[in-house]
């Protein structure tokens, strides 16, 4: 749940209880139970009364034993009922999974089964993986306004007639962040029972669990307690979900965490994160990324649009082609869902009997060649099954590298050096994970540096929060000319002498009042009438007159 910050302030005592709470987990996880004796052994199934979507040997299965990892977003359907499309858009973008924020009735409107089974229904027409979530319980025990488990449970049980018959499909996550950062181990009992009670009901799903300390675990209950929840679900379809925001800000307290359940065989899935830095702390989302990418476990990231915390916003105004920095992470950075998300195989996606590999994509031709970015488009390959993704790399000497991914026969490769040689080529990929040859190579020398003469620009700046001696801002850029904006520097100046304190999707210098920004690698390119959002943190006085000039690449741009 990110409608509004649950994150708690890391400060040196819950450090110190994480640490501890970090090494007892290991204990119950690890050291005095050896890992052998949670993992399944080979033959055993603790899916075989499972129908569809179930897990085995500690992995999320499809109900033809195809592994499938989520590779997803969040949506924040239960406050805007309106914003049908934005399934079809997810999905567009590349997601196989739509995390879906539903209401029992205790906090906010109750989502009526035939909405429910609407929204099921736009799942499956959009060849997405449902997972459906009730948002009531979030910080219960801390916040007065949340509900219990036992509450939502009832109403799972009240929607078993639109959820039956759906196994392959939706995936039913009893509460968000089902406890706060007060008395947390008292979320074992109430889960366990909730569990108990959906499985009396006659459900066959795969049931996901969030931890407690607003789903951060940051004192290890859900760690200690996993194996003793996991075994109250008779049929053995349960996963854990771990939400990692800032409390995860060191690639040693996210690997840390997730190969503590790995090790012992039990599911589990990063099911919020965020990248931007806020006041408590900057995550580390490549790590998250990386780490879910090289365990083979699911994430689904925190949030399409809508947020009241806008720097979450995956798209601005729940608009696809204004992805903010935070979107094109997502969507379109490393280890993003465009280069390793595959479609469920019971929409006839990947299929392990697949084993033919697209042709060879034709051979890319550049466009809009800056100083840091190049354009690439390309002939589609075509497949027998169906072409899912491209991998573009730049090929040196013998050796090649991945350098962007694409879902389309387009893509920009950002992060280049000026005036500089490469060679790019491009390969094709089915839902299967079958590979094409390699295309034609293309040869590209990137500009000199110099500034883009006649830069067309606007710029939106605003103030998202503040507190006593601080803020959190956010600069949209937008290309208002007809050719993309390939490497840029924003330039601007405060008024009362404030200062940056940490910014994603630029990299910034501050001499004096004067704040320099340069693009991030992710944000390097803005397309003719896109934009690309900035994100920070800054240090203030008791007046922030926001700036009101701005130039780009030395260009004056206009405000909005």
């Amino acid at each position: 749940m990110r409608r509004t910050r649950s994150t708690t302030r890391k400060n040196p005592v819950s450090a110190l209880l994480a640490g501890l709470a970090a090494f007892l987990g290991l204990v119950v996880l690890g050291a005095l139970v050896p890992a052998a004796a949670y993992a399944q052994q080979p033959g055993e199934s603790s899916g075989a009364l499972a129908t569809g979507l179930h897990i085995d040997d500690g992995r999320l299965l499809e109900g033809n034993g195809n592994d499938f990892v989520m590779r997803g977003v969040n949506h924040a359907h239960t406050w805007y009922p309106g914003e049908t499309q934005s399934l079809a858009d997810i999905k567009a973008l590349g997601a196989n999974t739509v995390r879906v924020v539903l209401s029992d009735g205790h906090r906010w409107s109750r989502n009526s089964p035939e909405d429910v089974a609407a929204v099921i229904a736009q799942c499956k027409a959009n060849r997405l993986i449902c997972v459906l979530e009730v948002h009531d319980t979030t910080g219960y025990g801390e916040d007065t306004a949340a509900g219990t488990l036992d509450h939502a449970a009832d109403y799972w049980i009240s929607l078993k007639s639109v959820l039956t018959g759906q196994e392959n499909y939706v995936i039913v996550n009893i509460g968000n962040e089902p406890w706060g950062n007060t008395n947390p181990e008292g979320w074992t009992d109430p889960t366990v029972a909730a569990v108990k009670k959906l499985r009396g009901a006659g459900f066959e799903h795969t049931i996901m669990v969030d931890a407690p300390n607003w789903g951060q675990d940051w004192q290890g209950v859900m760690r200690a307690n996993a194996q003793a929840v996991y075994d109250a679900d008779t049929t053995g379809n349960l996963i854990f979900s771990i939400h990692m925001y800032s409390v995860f800000d060191t690639a040693a307290e996210i690997t840390d965490y997730l190969n503590a359940f790995v090790t012992a065989g039990l599911p589990i899935l990063i099911g919020e994160f965020g990248g931007p830095a806020d006041q408590w702390g900057d995550p580390d989302e490549d790590t998250m990324m990386a780490a879910a990418q090289q365990l083979r476990l699911g994430y689904l990231a925190w949030s399409w649009s809508g947020n009241t915390d806008p720097v979450l916003d995956l798209a601005i105004g729940f608009d696809p082609s204004r992805l903010s920095s935070w979107g094109q992470r997502i969507f379109n950075g490393a280890n993003g869902i465009a280069q390793t998300s595959k479609e469920a195989t019971i929409y006839g996606g990947s299929n392990p009997g697949d084993t033919q590999a697209p042709t060879a994509p034709g051979t890319p031709s550049a466009s809009a060649v800056a100083a840091t970015s190049v354009n690439l488009t390309w002939t589609a390959a075509t497949d027998n099954v169906g072409v899912t993704a491209y991998d573009i790399v730049r090929v040196s000497g013998g050796g090649e590298t991945t350098v962007a991914a694409a879902t389309t026969n387009t893509a920009t490769v950002t992060g280049l050096t000026a005036n500089t040689a490469y060679t790019f080529a491009v390969y094709a990929r089915d839902a299967a994970g079958n590979r094409s040859a390699r295309s034609a190579t293309v040869n590209v020398t990137t500009a000199d540096g110099g500034s883009t003469p006649g830069t067309s620009c606007s710029v939106g700046y605003r103030v998202s929060s503040e507190w006593p001696g601080g803020f959190q801002g956010e600069i949209t850029i937008r290309n208002t000319g007809t050719a993309a904006i390939g490497g840029w520097k924003l330039v601007f100046a405060f008024a009362n002498g404030q200062t940056v304190s940490n910014m994603w999707g630029g990299t910034p210098t501050q001499s004096g009042a004067t704040v320099s920004v340069a693009n991030a690698s992710y944000t390097s390119t803005i397309p003719a009438s896109g934009s690309v959002a900035v994100g920070f943190t800054a240090n203030k006085g008791s007046v922030n007159t926001v700036p009101t000039a701005f130039t780009l690449n030395g260009s004056t741009c206009a405000t909005t």
